[in-house]
């Protein structure tokens, strides 16, 4: 497994899978406030060059964490299809990258091969894609989910609210609930994530929910 590339006429040495997964990963600034961002532009070029050049057998063989420190990474590693990995398990990252993307690549087939790929997989061959090659991709699986609307529907333009706020500010989340419903996109799921999970704190804003729900007669 190599971990190391020269480009620019300098040699970039990772430590591991997981410092090439971050360093490989666009700018954010979460990642920089964690302290794992590729260091320049040139760095993230060269975590590429040696993410796209791994496979899918090194990506599931390193997971983030350990088989045995993680009940997650346990429930993700058991629940691979090992038939559908074993013919896929030498294809490099890159080459995934490239057969999603691929004109001859159905639906169908997307999905199959998924049971088959870990996380880490599926998070090293978006660090490689652009913007674009992700709607593209994605516009090939059709994934429909129901509560009190249905969202996925083909010709059907849907949204997520997410009206987060630093400081959980009613007034805040509301304002951004409002912007949200204002562009009209279709079908929309308005979701809660808090800063304080308390009771009290969730409740005052799932009230407010309720009250925008009531007024404009939209289900949430």
């Amino acid at each position: 497994m190599n971990l190391k590339t020269r480009l620019f006429g300098r040699t970039y040495q990772f430590k591991d899978i997981k410092e090439v997964l971050a360093k490989a990963n666009e700018e954010k600034s979460g990642d920089r406030l964690a302290g794992i961002i590729a260091e320049s532009m040139e760095e993230r070029i060269a975590a590429k060059h040696v993410l796209a050049n791994l496979t899918v057998a090194d990506l599931r063989n390193n997971p983030v964490i350990p088989y045995e420190q993680d009940e997650v990474t346990r429930v993700i590693q058991d629940d691979v299809n090992e038939k559908i990995y074993t013919e896929v398990a030498g294809w490099t990252i890159a080459g995934l990258r490239e057969w999603i993307l691929s004109n001859e690549t159905s639906s169908e087939q997307i999905k199959r091969v998924s049971r088959g790929l870990t996380s880490e997989v599926i998070a090293g061959v978006a660090k490689l894609m652009t913007n674009m090659d992700l709607v593209y991709g994605a516009s090939k699986i059709r994934i429909q989910a129901h509560c009190n609307t249905t969202i996925g529907l083909p010709g059907t333009l849907a949204a997520r609210c997410q009206p987060n706020h630093p400081t959980d500010d009613v007034e805040g989340v509301t304002a951004a609930v409002y912007e949200a419903l204002s562009y009209g996109v279709g079908d929309a799921v308005i979701g809660l994530n808090p800063v304080d999970d308390t009771v009290d704190n969730i409740k005052k804003i799932l009230y407010r929910f309720q009250e925008i729900k009531e007024k404009f007669e939209i289900p949430i």
